[in-house]
């Protein structure tokens, strides 16, 4: 017997041209399950350089039956547009309509070649069905003699384009991906997958099983209970062409209904399967609507209130099931834009702390409601929205961005609820941070005031007022970078300097009697805002030394070192030098200095020089501390701190020193290159 298709082999091999060898194996075992097979096996040697010689894979199912093989190797009636192979939607008892998959072995090998047995109600018949790859209109069958005890199927392959690495690599992992949800959904009746004689183990592909799960519907009226086991599974990978579904069976765990989850497309990764068994699925009529207004009179429907309530409970699993591996995945995807530059880039380190967290809070928490919106989007449009979305974050209309959002995105209920809660929650949460980030700075204020005034403490310069300056410049100034604390010289501070501005590790070697000399704090900024760089030195001093001409000749030379570097002076680079003691000497040295210069309308002020871009101040501690009681009065007004619960009964200067090194007010460390 012979007969010939209606489609050409080129035609064939171009409507099937989105088959590659993995999919093409896989559509025999899906042959093999629609036989009603509960075991396939796939059996292959490996020549010696490392191709595969021999291939067949074998179905225990029903066989094909002789009286229809031309509905099962003709399939092109009328037209290349009959062909189409797709899983149904609702039923996992039959993959493929109309048999195309078993011509799609031209891409691996040369021919194939059917041993089929069939019960045709009388005894076992046996057919041999070859097919080659160059004339795939052409079938060949014969019968065999030999009546098998038996039914099913042996397609054997030959001039195999496999190796043993595509096999191992590609080939059984899409198999786990492919069937992982199918097998689990069958493992009552031990359906497997053999490979070599070894079950294919889909486990590796499990990120989560969950078999503990009960929902319970209770009847009022009836006092009759309704009890739905569930199953859930979330997997690493996708499922191919087999969405997130629910998987409905009835009292003997067969699949009687399958349907897509809520959380189905949502542009995530969070791929699942959720098996559902319950008595209540014997006889259910899945064709009905959950919005029929008359309940059914016989048999039971989505109408029903046992079936409505399960859905509402199984979502509400499914959601927190969901919300750790959204959250897991945002952060994924944060480290992605930071590593791509889509996050913008901030100026200051408090624009870094506190607008960078909330914009980074933001789009975890969008994520987490519509993982959509940052799908299918380019490197460009991702930098596009991402800066939009700080822009709108930091201006007052937060309101009118969930009003956007709430137009564009199909948001349920309660995403929509959720949403307008990111709104609210992350403006609270940089209140917080704020509040917690000001009481910590009159912590520390109070702490420093301390090593100043009590002598009980026995505080001295470079282990307690240096350590706590060092970690708390922003008493001095807001938004510096600390290049040195102590311990560097010029040289390295130079060194430090150049690498803050520049990004450049350049040492160079520094022309000057006082070269040697250690600065306590040296701190720089650069001010965007009127295009400057500014830089302080703070020479420390214990409160035991009044502050005189000695003390002034320190720091002079200080000043000296830098004004001699071209490196550190530049038309736009200004510095400021502190001299802070807790009083001055009897000379009157210092206020002579501070008098003189009084014309400049500068507090404190005792040189100024370079049309003011060099500036010298002289300040005791007392006047520090005012200066900080005058910049925060306002903030300490409304917030009304209670300032006696900022005080801690601490006995020396290193406990001091302990309790504010970890606070939110501490500052980055020194530049380290």
């Amino acid at each position: 017997m012979a007969g010939n298709v209606n489609v050409t082999s080129n035609g064939i091999k171009k409507i099937l041209n989105n088959y590659e060898k993995p999919n093409s194996i896989a559509e025999y075992i899906w042959n093999g399950f629609d036989a009603k097979a509960n075991t396939v096996s796939i059996n292959y040697t490996v020549n010696d350089f490392g191709s595969l010689e021999f291939l067949e894979i074998i179905d225990n199912g029903y066989g094909i039956n002789h009286s229809k093989l031309n509905s099962k190797f003709k399939p092109f009636y009328e037209s290349e547009k009959a062909i189409k192979v797709s899983a149904p939607k609702h039923t996992s008892t039959m993959h493929g309509k109309n048999g195309v998959g078993r011509l799609t072995f031209f891409t691996f090998a040369h021919s194939a070649k059917w041993l089929t047995s069939f019960n045709d109600g009388k005894k076992n018949e046996t057919n041999s069905i070859i097919i080659n790859s160059n004339e795939l209109t052409d079938f060949k069958v014969e019968s065999v003699g030999n009546e098998s005890d038996i039914t099913g199927t042996i397609v054997t392959f030959t001039n195999i384009q496999i190796s043993e690495n595509e096999m191992d690599k590609v080939i059984i992992p899409f198999l786990i991906r492919e069937f992982c949800w199918f097998l689990e959904l069958n493992k009552h009746k031990n359906f497997k997958i053999t490979i070599n004689d070894i079950p294919l183990n889909y486990e590796s592909n499990v990120a989560e099983r969950d078999e503990k799960i009960s929902i319970t519907y209770s009847d009022s009226k009836s006092n009759n209970k309704t009890v739905f086991k569930i199953k859930f599974i979330q997997w690493r990978e996708s499922l191919h062409q087999e969405y997130s579904k629910y998987y409905f069976l009835n009292d003997k765990e067969n699949e009687v209904y399958k349907d897509h989850t809520t959380l189905n497309k949502k542009g995530d990764e969070f791929f699942h399967s959720v098996y559902i068994q319950s008595d209540y699925f014997k006889d259910f009529d899945f064709n009905s609507s959950e919005n029929e207004s008359q309940v059914k009179l016989f048999g039971k429907a989505k109408s029903s209130p046992e079936y409505r309530y399960l859905i509402k409970e199984i979502n509400q699993i499914l959601r927190e099931k969901r919300k750790p591996f959204l959250r897991q995945f945002a952060d994924k995807l944060i480290e992605q834009y930071e590593d791509t530059g889509i996050l913008p880039n901030y100026k200051t380190e408090w624009e870094e702390k506190y607008k960078k967290e909330d914009l980074i809070e933001t789009l975890k928490s969008l994520y987490e409601i519509q993982p959509k919106l940052f799908t299918s989007l380019s490197i460009n449009q991702k930098k596009t929205f991402v800066r939009f979305l700080d822009l709108l974050l930091d201006s007052n209309e937060r309101e009118d961005l969930f009003k956007v959002l709430d137009e564009i995105l199909d948001l349920s209920t309660k995403e929509r609820e959720d949403l307008a809660k990111i709104f609210r929650t992350t403006k609270l949460n940089r209140v917080i941070e704020t509040l917690k980030l000001i009481e910590d700075r009159y912590k520390t204020y109070y702490k420093l005031r301390d090593l100043v005034f009590n002598p009980d403490l026995k505080a001295d310069e470079v282990h307690h007022l240096q350590k706590l300056i060092e970690s708390h410049y922003w008493i001095f100034g807001e938004q510096y970078h600390l290049v040195t604390a102590a311990e560097p010289k010029f040289e390295e501070a130079l060194r430090r300097y150049t690498y803050l501005l520049t990004e450049k590790d350049t040492s160079v070697e520094i022309d000057h009697q006082h070269k040697l000399k250690e600065m306590d704090i040296f701190a720089c900024r650069q001010n965007t805002l009127v295009d400057r760089i500014e830089n302080i030195v703070i020479e420390l001093k214990h409160p035991s030394i009044s502050l005189g001409e000695e003390q002034y000749s320190q720091l002079h030379k200080y000043l000296q070192v830098i004004s001699t570097q071209p490196e550190f002076n530049g038309s736009n680079v200004h510095w400021e030098f502190y001299l802070i003691g807790r009083k001055f000497s009897t000379s009157k040295y210092i206020e002579d200095l501070i008098d003189t210069n009084k014309n400049h309308g500068i507090p404190s002020l005792i040189l100024s020089k370079d049309n003011g871009r060099i500036k010298v101040y002289a300040k005791k501690w007392s006047e520090v501390f005012a200066d900080f009681e005058i910049k925060h009065s306002f903030l300490d007004s409304k917030l009304k701190l209670e300032r006696e619960q900022l005080f801690n009964d601490l006995s020396t200067a290193n406990e001091v020193i302990e309790a504010v090194k970890d606070n939110s007010a501490i500052q980055p460390k020194e530049i380290k290159i």
